[in-house]
């Protein structure tokens, strides 16, 4: 079945199989706890109904920028576009399978260079020229939602596209997910990082987490 699809169609799958926020996604707050080597940071965050995100009382402003990233990252994600917004301008063709059955879908067009692997209808693999690096994204468990998948552990790592130089070391992540109200919300990340020998793990905690009411609704 598989080998009789077109490229574009069984990518197309697996992208629609992520699990987004639908278009009436209210906004979240929640608790943040933030645990860097033996720091620990403790605040409140929002993300709007828009998908900004804001953060408070936290006072260094770096750990402020660091929370605030995260928020983005988790945000940017969970952002609900066709596929053909996303991919209209590409084209598609296959590549290898690799040994655990990983599909490769090489792109062509506007996103020239990149290219997936698909496994059991999701992306695993994930290689990407943006912003003038290239990120390599592995995933290796995931979470079935019922309504899409979200990944579970995973790990990332920047390199310069011209010379294959490490831009920035390779990060080991675990996300874990709770249902509140209609949307699944993290609850918690661990990032784990080498570099130069010395491990770097960062733990970002949310708790407490409410909806917002939506704009127009008492």
């Amino acid at each position: 079945m598989i080998e009789t699809m077109e490229a574009k169609d069984l990518f197309r799958a697996a992208y629609e199989n992520r699990y987004t926020w639908n278009q009436n996604f209210p906004g979240y707050k929640a608790d943040i706890t933030y645990n860097r080597g033996d720091q620990v940071f403790t605040g409140e965050v929002q993300v709007n109904q828009d998908l900004s995100a804001e953060v408070f009382n936290i006072d260094d402003p770096d750990v402020k920028k660091e929370i605030h990233g995260q928020l983005w990252e988790i945000a940017i994600h969970r952002i609900r576009r066709s596929f053909e917004d996303t991919h209209g301008q590409n084209t598609f063709r296959y590549g290898k399978t690799d040994e655990t059955g990983a599909i490769e879908i090489l792109l062509g067009g506007k996103s020239e260079g990149d290219s997936y692997k698909l496994r059991n209808n999701e992306v695993c693999h994930v290689h990407r020229h943006i912003h003038g690096v290239v990120v390599t994204i592995d995933t290796f468990s995931s979470h079935d939602t019922g309504e899409g998948y979200l990944s579970h552990r995973y790990d990332s790592i920047y390199h310069d596209p011209k010379t294959g130089e490490v831009k920035a070391p390779r990060s080991y992540f675990e996300d874990n997910y709770e249902k509140v109200g209609d949307y699944y919300i993290l609850t918690s990340r661990v990032i784990e990082t080498e570099d130069h020998g010395q491990k770097i793990t960062k733990q970002f905690g949310f708790s407490n987490i409410q909806l917002l009411v939506p704009v127009g609704v008492s």
